[in-house]
């Protein structure tokens, strides 16, 4: 086995580094993924045994083949949804491959045996799409034509979408307050440390007031509003536009009328109009400076670099 993986991740570090993805080609990885289950059915080393019909595609590879074999080693974010099939140098990095293993003599193991060391082999690129994952910004795409209120939506959406809507809308509050409150400095902490490791009322403390941003309201979040509030705080607490409504009515049934209880996207979205001044033409300008700010405050204090947001070009 450990002559066969030396072999493999020989060919791996060789695979040609692409910028989009700061590593090979998504359409490789998934080739790849794709062809190593195929051999542990059949195995045959030659490329024609692996390539559609002309030998410029590798055959049997689809998004869905890739994503059922992510789901067995516990990978279920969005990975490469064409497969391979758009990857044009997908065939000759998967031949290169193919003689890789070659070189290792699998064919003269047990069948058990050898399915072990692919089953490994795989696990090890499962590795590095975990890697791609962790490095990839949110893509996000920011329409004029939309409301501002629309577009923070569409970013929550995003987020959502790859597991990350919580410390995205975390981020993005405090972004918001940082711009609207330059002349403070507006507590910045990871995601994943807790107010009472630090002693804070909130996620963030302006004024004598607490601000709690959550995307999923549950029971705790409102003791500390109650206790908050005990405490001589004033009280917001920021949620999804979908879960207003719930979080208002949980609010009211808690201590009734003195929990502002607010969407994140009119939270945010308002405020950039108002800084502005509800100009189309510099619209643009604010919300680029939202997503600046935000990445700032992510590069300081998270480790997780996916959570940046890759600037739209328009902006």
């Amino acid at each position: 086995m450990e002559k066969a993986l030396e072999l493999f991740e020989a060919w791996y570090s060789h695979l040609p580094v692409h910028k989009a993805s700061g590593g090979p080609a998504k359409g490789t990885i998934a080739a790849a993924i794709a062809v190593l289950e195929r051999l542990r059915e059949d195995y045959r080393l030659k490329i024609e045994a692996h390539t559609a019909q002309g030998g410029a595609q590798i055959s049997g590879v689809s998004g869905q083949a890739v994503k059922k074999i992510l789901a067995r080693f516990g990978e279920t974010r969005p990975f490469a949804k064409e497969g391979g099939r758009t990857n044009r140098g997908g065939p000759g990095d998967i031949k290169k491959m193919l003689q890789a293993l070659k070189k290792a003599n699998l064919e003269k193991l047990a069948a058990e045996r050898r399915d072990e060391i692919l089953n490994e082999m795989q696990r090890f690129l499962v590795g590095k799409v975990v890697e791609f994952h962790n490095r990839e910004r949110i893509k996000m795409i920011y329409d004029p034509s939309k409301s501002t209120w629309q577009n923070i939506q569409n970013l929550l959406g995003l987020a959502r979408e790859t597991g990350k809507e919580g410390p995205v809308a975390q981020h993005v509050v405090g972004a918001k307050l940082q711009l609207r409150f330059p002349e403070i400095t507006v507590s910045n902490e990871s995601y994943s440390t807790a107010d009472e490791q630090l002693g804070r009322p909130g996620d963030f403390y302006i004024g004598d007031t607490a601000f709690h941003v959550t995307v999923a309201p549950m029971g705790p979040v409102y003791e500390k509003c109650k206790d908050n509030l005990e405490n001589g705080y004033r009280v917001f607490l920021l949620v999804p536009e979908r879960a207003v409504t719930g979080a208002r009515q949980n609010a009211e049934l808690m201590v009734a009328g003195r929990i502002a209880v607010e969407a994140i996207e009119s939270f945010v979205g308002q405020n950039i109009e108002e800084l502005s001044y509800f100009s189309r033409d510099k619209l643009k300008n604010g919300f680029r400076r939202l997503l600046e700010k935000y990445n700032d405050r992510v590069e300081a204090v998270e480790t997780d670099k996916s959570m940046l947001i890759e600037i739209p070009r328009n902006l």
